[in-house]
Order: C-alpha cells, then sequence, then structure tokens
C-alpha cells in the first residue's frame, strides 16, 4: 500500500512539473513575441517595413538639407525688422529661403549673433524627423488589407563628421491575416557631411569676428572705388555724384566679394594677382562669398549736398593769390552696410549662413574677441521655479488649446501646451516679461505679466478670419494694380491687389490706406545746379589778389516715371467680429485722382490722397 500510494505521488509531481513548464513556455512565447519579432519580420510584412524605412530615411535627408540651408536652423528663430539706419532685420532671404544672419545689428543699432550649437542642431532635426514620421504614407498597403499603428515617437540624433546617427523609439505594429510584428526601436546611419560643414562654418565664422576681413575686404573697395580723402591741383571744384559712386560700390562690392577664396581646396594654384584674394584660412572645406547689390544694404555718405558731393577749392579766395595755384582738399565719411552669404561646400552639400559687414566712419565695426555665443536654451530658461496657472480663450469666452511660451529679457522659453484652454507649469522668475499665447487660426496675443507678483494669468486670442477683398475705383469694379494695407497697433496686413484679393484680418481699429498706380510716362527732364566761385585772375592780377567769378555747371540727368499715383484714399474703420464672422468680403470703393503728367501734377497727387476717404462695406 505504501509502494503504491508513493508511484501515484510520483506521478502527480512529474505531471505538475510539465504543468509548470508549459505555463511558463507559453508565457516565455507571449514575453519575448514583441522583442523576438522585432528581428524577424514575416516576408509578406517585410515591404511596408522597408517602406516605412525608406519614408524615415527621406525625412533624415530632407531634415539635414533644411539645416545646412538655413544656417543649421530648421525652426526659425523669432524674425526681427531692420530699419533705414540698419536695413538687415534678422535673416537674409536667398532664393525666397529665410535664413537668419549668425551676426548682424538690430535696427536700433545692438549687435546681436545667433548661431546655433551642434546640440541644438540635432534637437531641431529630431523635432522635425519626429514630426514627419507620422505622415509616411502606407494606402497602398491599406487597400491590400494590411493594419500599421504606430504611437508618439521619441528621436535621438547624434550629428557626426561625415554621417548622421538617428534612432528612432516608437512602437510600429504591421499586422496581415495570421501574421503579426511589432518593432520598437529603429535605426539609421545616412552620410552627410553636416557635421564637418558646420565645423568648417564655424572656424570661418570665428576668424571674421576675430579678425573682420570681410570689414577689411570692404574698406580696400572703398577706396578704390569711391572718393575718400585727398587732395587735387586743379582751381576747379571737384563734384561727384552718390547715387553713381554707389552704384560703382555695389557692383565692385559685388564682384569682389565673390572672388574672395580661401587657402587650400580648390584654390592651391593661383596667380600672384589672385593672391590678394584668398584669405589665410584652411578648414578643410570649400567655401564661397556671396553679396548682392540687389540684397537689403545701406550706403551713406557725408557731407554732402542732396545728392551731390561737392569739395571747393583752396587758393583761388582773396588773399591767397600769392600761392600761384590752387588745390582742392576733401575728405568723406562712409557709413555701408550689407549683408554676405557663406557657403561652405564638399560635393554636392552646401551649409550657408550670412553675415552682416558694417563699416561706421570709414572704419569697421569693433571686432568681438570671442567666439560665437551660441543658440542653446536660454539660461533664464533653465530656473523655472514658480507655478503659473495661465487660462487661453477667445473672444467668447471659449477656452483654446495655444501653445505657450514666456519672453523675459529678450530671451524666450517653451512652456508647453494650453489643453482645454489650462495650462499649469513652472516658469522662470522674471518682472515684466511677456506670456505669449499662439493657437492655429488666430493671432498671436502678448500679455505683460510678472511671476514674482501673480500667478494667474488670463490671455484672450482674436481669431483670423480670411475674407476676400473687392476694390471698386469711382464705384466701377477696379482689377488693375493696387496696395491695400490695414494697419492697427498690434497687427497690420498688406496686399498687393488683384494678385492677392483676400485677406485674414482680427477685430480691431485699423487705418485703411489704398494706393491705386497706373502707368504713366512723366519725364523729368534734366536740370542743373549752378556753383559759381571766385578764382585768381590770369597774369599779374592773381598776385595781387584780383579775381573773376567762374560758375560751373552740375548736371543732373533726366528721368522717367513709369508708374505714378492715380487714385486711393485712407479711412479709420473698426471692425467688429461679427463683421468677419458673418461677411465673405470686404468691398472697398476709392476715388480716382488725375493721371498726372507732370512732376507738379503727381506732387499735387499726394497732397489730395491725404484729404480722400474710402467706403467700406461688408457682404
Amino acid at each position: 500500500m505504501f509502494s503504491k500510494r508513493g508511484s501515484k505521488k510520483g506521478q502527480i509531481t512529474i505531471f505538475l512539473i510539465l504543468a509548470i513548464l508549459l505555463i511558463a513556455g507559453i508565457g516565455g512565447y507571449f514575453l519575448l513575441k514583441n522583442r523576438l519579432s522585432s528581428s524577424e519580420i514575416p516576408a509578406n510584412l517585410e515591404p511596408v517595413y522597408t517602406t516605412f524605412l525608406q519614408c524615415f530615411e527621406n525625412d533624415v535627408l530632407t531634415g539635414i538639407d533644411v539645416l545646412e540651408s538655413q544656417g543649421g536652423y530648421i525652426e526659425l528663430p523669432d524674425f526681427e525688422v531692420g530699419s533705414a539706419y540698419m536695413p538687415f532685420g534678422s535673416q537674409l532671404y536667398f532664393f525666397g529661403n529665410p535664413i537668419p544672419y549668425w551676426y548682424y545689428v538690430s535696427g536700433n543699432n545692438i549687435q546681436k549673433e545667433q548661431v546655433p550649437s551642434s546640440s541644438e542642431m540635432e534637437r531641431q532635426l529630431g523635432n522635425f524627423i519626429a514630426g514627419e514620421i507620422m505622415d509616411c504614407v502606407f494606402d497602398s498597403y491599406y487597400e491590400q488589407g494590411f493594419e500599421i499603428s504606430y504611437d508618439k515617437p521619441n528621436v535621438d540624433v547624434n550629428i557626426e563628421k561625415n554621417s548622421v546617427r538617428v534612432n528612432l523609439k516608437m512602437n510600429l505594429n504591421i499586422t496581415k491575416g495570421d501574421d503579426t510584428v511589432l518593432v520598437r526601436d529603429h535605426e539609421i546611419e545616412v552620410n552627410s557631411k553636416l557635421g564637418s560643414l558646420y565645423e568648417s562654418a564655424r572656424k570661418i565664422y570665428d576668424y571674421e569676428q576675430n579678425n573682420l576681413f570681410l570689414e577689411e575686404y570692404a574698406i580696400d573697395n572703398l577706396r578704390l572705388y569711391a572718393p575718400v580723402d585727398g587732395v587735387e591741383l586743379t582751381c576747379s571744384p571737384l563734384i561727384w555724384k552718390a547715387d553713381n559712386i554707389f552704384e560703382d560700390l555695389k557692383n565692385a562690392i559685388e564682384q569682389n566679394t565673390l572672388s574672395l577664396k580661401l587657402k587650400g581646396g580648390d584654390y592651391s594654384l593661383l596667380s600672384k594677382e589672385d593672391k590678394y584674394f584668398v584669405i589665410d584660412l584652411d578648414v578643410g572645406s570649400n567655401a564661397r562669398f556671396l553679396t548682392s547689390k540687389n540684397w537689403p544694404s545701406s550706403f551713406e555718405v557725408t557731407p554732402a549736398e542732396g545728392s551731390i558731393l561737392l569739395s571747393n577749392p583752396i587758393g583761388n579766395q582773396k588773399g591767397l593769390g600769392i600761392l600761384g595755384f590752387c588745390y582742392v582738399p576733401y575728405h568723406f565719411v562712409y557709413s555701408i552696410k550689407y549683408p554676405v552669404l557663406v557657403q561652405v561646400y564638399e560635393g554636392e552639400e552646401v551649409f550657408q549662413f550670412p553675415v552682416a559687414v558694417v563699416i561706421e566712419g570709414n572704419n569697421p565695426r569693433q571686432a568681438l574677441k570671442s567666439n560665437a555665443v551660441e543658440v542653446e536654451s536660454p539660461g533664464i530658461c533653465e530656473h523655472k521655479n514658480t507655478e503659473v496657472e495661465v487660462r487661453v480663450y477667445d473672444l467668447k469666452y471659449n477656452p483654446l488649446d495655444a501653445e505657450i511660451s514666456f519672453e523675459c529679457f529678450g530671451e524666450r522659453c517653451s512652456i508647453g501646451k494650453a489643453k482645454e484652454g489650462v495650462l499649469v507649469s513652472e516658469f522662470p522668475q522674471c518682472v515684466n516679461g511677456y506670456i505669449i499665447a499662439e493657437a492655429d487660426g488666430f493671432a498671436k496675443s502678448k500679455s505683460l505679466f510678472s511671476t514674482v507678483s501673480s500667478n494667474i494669468s488670463e490671455i484672450f486670442l482674436d481669431k483670423l478670419y480670411d475674407v476676400d477683398i473687392d476694390l471698386k475705383l469711382d464705384g466701377a469694379d477696379y482689377k488693375k494694380g493696387a496696395v491695400i494695407v490695414f494697419v492697427s497697433d498690434d497687427f497690420s496686413k498688406t496686399i498687393v491687389y488683384p494678385d492677392t484679393s483676400s485677406v485674414e484680418l482680427k477685430q480691431g481699429q485699423y487705418e485703411v490706406q489704398v494706393y491705386v498706380y497706373r502707368n504713366s510716362s512723366i519725364n523729368l527732364e534734366g536740370s542743373s545746379m549752378k556753383q559759381c566761385l571766385e578764382v585768381p585772375r590770369e597774369g599779374l592780377g592773381g598776385w595781387f589778389g584780383l579775381t573773376d567769378e567762374k560758375c560751373f555747371d552740375v548736371e543732373i540727368p533726366p528721368q522717367i516715371i513709369s508708374n505714378a499715383l492715380a487714385g486711393g484714399g485712407r479711412q479709420n474703420h473698426y471692425i467688429l467680429e461679427s463683421d468677419l464672422e458673418n461677411a465673405e468680403v470686404i468691398e472697398i470703393n476709392a476715388q480716382s485722382l488725375p493721371t498726372p503728367k507732370s512732376l507738379e501734377q503727381l506732387q499735387e497727387n499726394y497732397i489730395l490722397f491725404e484729404n480722400k476717404g474710402l467706403d467700406i462695406y461688408f457682404r
């Protein structure tokens, strides 16, 4: 009996062990299924994953191309306009592509740098890929019965000298029939010179900031192609036309800048004449330096009488005839500002960034004796230690989802996104900073806020409405050239009609301006300015201070005005949100002005324009 019980007990034990092993095996299978499937993709699912990898690679290459073409930026810094004094703004438009200046001078004469660091480029490229990867197209596979799903991506980018490695963590699930696979990690490495080109660009930029070689070449151009200072033996005044000087300078700067070369690269074998244009810097890459007389620039000279530079002779004044000769000393002071686009390239890959070249008082600007200030996360943004609640509404008190940022001392920190109109997050401490709210379909709003005195802020956003413009002139439809401007304190829009026939507006007080232009052929005749001088009388009388009057005519060439103001006006008008919400068209009726046939009539039109109103209707 004992032996039989023992036998049954042994059998039960064996069955229990087998059951445990079976359960563990099944559990282990399901536990490891995803891990195994990531490397063992069924053959009929592999084309889908191959398409995904191709999409992934294309997104990486596109992001690299954007970085290289926009000076290391995908997310452009906030645009800052220039001024008549400093014409640059913070971005150079090159074939319609905005490129942030690495160095520029703001409209209020503050030197600024915005050089991205390598880590910042990696961050922006990662964000770009994370956004683009969600738009991969699998339509043809859906039609074949595939089921494809994926969750939020997490991207890590490493920019190396000759390649870019990207690790994408995103659950990608592919199913068809009984086959399924889940791939969590996706890694790709593309051949790219982005890293080495960026290093070369930084070397050129740092060399310029420490040595101002672009400004030195500009000074050489100035002294070769413009009167700066000197003396000439003559009894007649020296006269130059500023417009001609500036035109010669622009042409010379454009051509000579293009001739600049780096030591090494493609430029090792040069003639003696060309060595003047060689910059004593070898960065291991080729480089081009470009500028254009059509880019924003500023050329000023003093002293000048209008557009005329005039220097009078010495020696023909009364009492100086004893000199027996005349001479004309001249000294002109120039202020010149223009952009230079630096392109560093290897093969077909080009990395480019612009800098501003500034000459003040015939001298180069003061060098920044330091390496570039990199655009990293601003220092103030790293110390978010004050909790603030931000509430965002439209004008009807409906809560809005909006991106929230905080601006303080010129630095802007991303805070987060308000969901259902509310964001509670940490802000850096700042007095008189600005909370900025941005939402699709609404005008950006800034609200003054001090984190040291309050912890709640309410921001209201104005909805933008797209409405068509119907311009009439004297009550009749007008489809020719006009400029229509809507100006308010914090929001303005300008359209060139009829090329653009709609405009996005928000509620507010506007001054609406319409300028109607028509073809004209006003001939401005050439004119002359007479300059009379006392010169020593020829012969013996000159020794005794006797003089004769001698006059010189300065000729101003004729001009033709081919497009002249021939209608329009201005009108203050408060636009309600209900007007924009209920109307599809803004009808603007302007009055015509006489077609000018002379300069006097054109001047009269500008006077009449100031007193012309507009009729504005919403329908």
